[in-house]
């Protein structure tokens, strides 16, 4: 049984989506939710459903990444995970964090990389004239939002879409797609 551990910023909603799908015939459980937002609503979430949860807020931390980073690997380790889900983690992550978890660090980002890397993806897309978006999970690179592509999800943009409306519509998509990759990738290992 692979061990998972998933990394959260914000609600959690795709963490949710990740914890339910690990039951029954699935090769990976979870055993560990984090944050770097203390008051986080994935950590409560994830609470609720029975998973240890730890956050290590970035802010005292200033602009020392690296001591950020020893901290969040401290937690981590000491879970033993196989596989690291960022699931809408919002810290760009130093190459030696990458490093320790190269080849088992999953994140899904809200466009469909390569384009739209980074923030405002939906706004980006619409601007561009886009007539479709969607979700891409990638393994982890020392590149932003790079890494080899696991799958992607697409949704046709509709007129009069704004940023708001796209994104609930590429959610859905992000909470079917994340949970098949993981169960794909865990899978595979």
């Amino acid at each position: 049984m692979k061990r998972v551990a998933i990394l959260v910023s914000g609600g959690g909603s795709n963490m949710v989506r990740l914890v339910e799908s690990m039951t029954g015939d699935h090769p990976a459980r979870p055993v560990l939710v984090g944050s770097n937002d203390p008051q986080a609503g994935g950590l409560v979430k994830a609470t609720e459903m029975g998973v240890p949860t730890f956050a290590v807020d970035h802010r005292p931390f200033g602009k020392d990444r690296a001591a950020f980073e020893a901290e969040l690997i401290r937690h981590l380790d000491a879970a033993q995970p196989d596989i690291l889900c960022l699931a809408g983690f919002m810290r760009i992550l130093t190459p030696g964090f990458i490093r320790h978890y190269e080849g088992r660090m999953l994140n899904i980002h809200p466009s469909l990389l390569p384009k739209y890397k980074g923030l405002h993806t939906h706004a980006r897309a619409l601007e561009a004239g886009e007539t479709e978006a969607g979700c891409t999970v990638h393994e982890v690179t020392a590149e932003l939002d790079d890494g080899p592509i696991l799958g992607q999800a697409r949704v046709a943009i509709e007129p009069g879409d704004t940023p708001e409306t796209l994104a609930a519509r590429v959610l859905v998509q992000e909470h079917q797609l994340y949970p098949a990759m993981l169960r794909r990738f865990a899978e595979s290992l």
